[in-house]
């Protein structure tokens, strides 16, 4: 339950660290420049200096601009919405829904949207992949998994890592940091992997997440440890794991980095062109390694 706002005690955390007086459970260390009480995340609003609670925000900034001037917005530009993990949750709908559709038609459906180079397929009895003009395979293979192992591991860390950081950039913005670290992760593996090997999974697009969320909580000052920590685990399973595209995991991650740089480090008056033009950046990257990768292959 959400604290009173302008409660008298503001909660301390086990590392002394006050806790956001609207969620008493998380530990910050930002205040809010006009009022003074402790923000997290979630509750940040940029303001021209500094950050700025719902509240403050609420009351207007006393300058005279319109409402709209003042509409909340989170740490990285973005509008504030009341459900702050809405994408979040349709991401991982659609990752279940084509899951169950892989199970129920077989195959024939996965071996139709999976990441190939080039190879003849027995099931179409043709020659397939993305050097086949099929480019389509570099995205779609970013919602198709392998197993009921693989597809919960990966919605588990979606929903864990996702969550709180589309809070802290937004809907559109974090919908750009998913889809262009996917993009690359698929882009790396199809120009590094074999041409006959099929790759499939969200694991790009979520190194991606991980890598943003990183820069994320740099830049906020928080303990980066336990993130540090996951992403290392993480990054060991890739390297000794039989049969995990190590590809798409660096290629999201670099992907990721790149793009939530830009989203929570770029000036406020040239926010969105430095934002949208990272992904941009990025899956111009993507483009010129399928563009390498395809000329080898044809």
């Amino acid at each position: 339950m959400d604290q009173v706002p302008g409660s008298p005690q503001d909660p301390q955390g086990a590392s002394g660290l006050p806790g956001c007086y609207r969620h008493p459970d998380r530990e910050t260390g930002i205040s809010c420049t006009r009022c003074e009480r402790p923000i997290c995340p979630e509750c940040m609003i940029s303001a021209s200096v500094g950050f700025q609670c719902p509240e403050c925000v609420r009351e207007g900034s006393g300058t005279g601009h319109a409402p709209a001037a003042n509409r909340p917005r989170t740490v990285a530009g973005g509008a504030v919405t009341a459900d702050p993990r809405l994408v979040t949750k349709i991401l991982v709908g659609m990752n279940l829904a084509l899951f169950l559709v892989q199970q129920s038609v077989g195959d024939r459906f996965t071996d139709q949207y999976v990441l190939l180079g080039q190879a003849f397929v027995p099931e179409f009895g043709s020659v397939e992949g993305v050097a086949e003009g099929q480019w389509y395979r570099l995205v779609t293979a970013m919602f198709l998994h392998g197993g009921v192992t693989h597809i919960a591991f990966n919605m588990l860390s979606l929903w864990w890592i996702g969550g709180p950081l589309e809070a802290a950039l937004g809907r559109v913005r974090y919908i750009a940091l998913y889809l262009a670290s996917g993009i690359a992760g698929s882009a790396l593996t199809y120009l590094l992997d074999e041409q006959n090997q099929p790759s499939l999974g969200a694991s790009g697009a979520i190194f991606g997440l991980f890598g943003a969320t990183a820069i994320l909580m740099r830049r906020l000052n928080y303990d980066m440890r336990p993130v540090i920590a996951l992403l290392a685990i993480n990054l060991l399973i890739t390297a000794f794991w039989p049969d995990i595209a190590w590809q798409a995991h660096v290629g999201g991650l670099v992907g990721g980095v790149i793009v939530g740089y830009a989203m929570v480090h770029a000036p406020r008056e040239r926010r969105s062109l430095l934002q949208f033009g990272s992904c941009a950046l990025v899956l111009l990257a993507a483009v010129v390694m399928v563009v390498v990768r395809t000329g080898q292959l044809t």
